[in-house]
């Protein structure tokens, strides 16, 4: 809504306190819960922080410690399990570390209208993958209940 001047893009301020503190970590709350369903954190906190009146700068360093105290909580019930694999993980660990440094000197020179509109896209882009994927799951399921009962 920033990109076509519906909203303003964030605000000036580099923290909050109060309510909208409260608002902040009740909903990046809710997101960590949804990450750990495999729904990312980084764009909708990042929406979060401007309708709170942040500013745009100050995304980065919370997305990133929403992040930090998420995924070793996240991550205990894998290890436990052993349902990862070593191989992988390793290699996105190795490719991770280069990875942030091209995108921070990429996305640090961006307009700032740019990166609003780089995810606007993420977020639009998920939003229609997860809903085709529940509605594909529920047309295959019904199709499989329709089998099942003719059989």
């Amino acid at each position: 809504m920033t990109g076509i001047g519906l909203m303003p893009g964030g605000g000036v301020a580099l923290g909050v306190s109060g309510a909208k503190l409260a608002i902040a970590v009740g909903a990046n709350f809710v997101l960590g819960a949804l990450m750990t369903l495999g729904i990312g954190l980084y764009a909708p906190c990042m929406i979060v922080i401007y309708l709170l009146g942040m500013h745009p700068k100050a995304a980065f360093p919370i997305m990133m410690g929403s992040c930090a105290f998420l995924m070793p909580v996240a991550a205990v019930p894998f290890i436990k399990e052993k349902s990862f694999s070593n191989r992988p993980a390793l290699g996105l660990t190795i490719g991770g570390i280069p990875g942030v440094w091209i995108a921070f000197k990429f996305f640090s020179n961006l307009p700032l209208t740019y990166v609003w509109w780089l995810v606007d896209f993420v977020v639009l882009y998920t939003a229609i993958t997860m809903l085709r994927s529940a509605f594909g799951s529920e047309a295959r399921s019904a199709v499989r209940d329709a089998v099942e009962v003719e059989a």
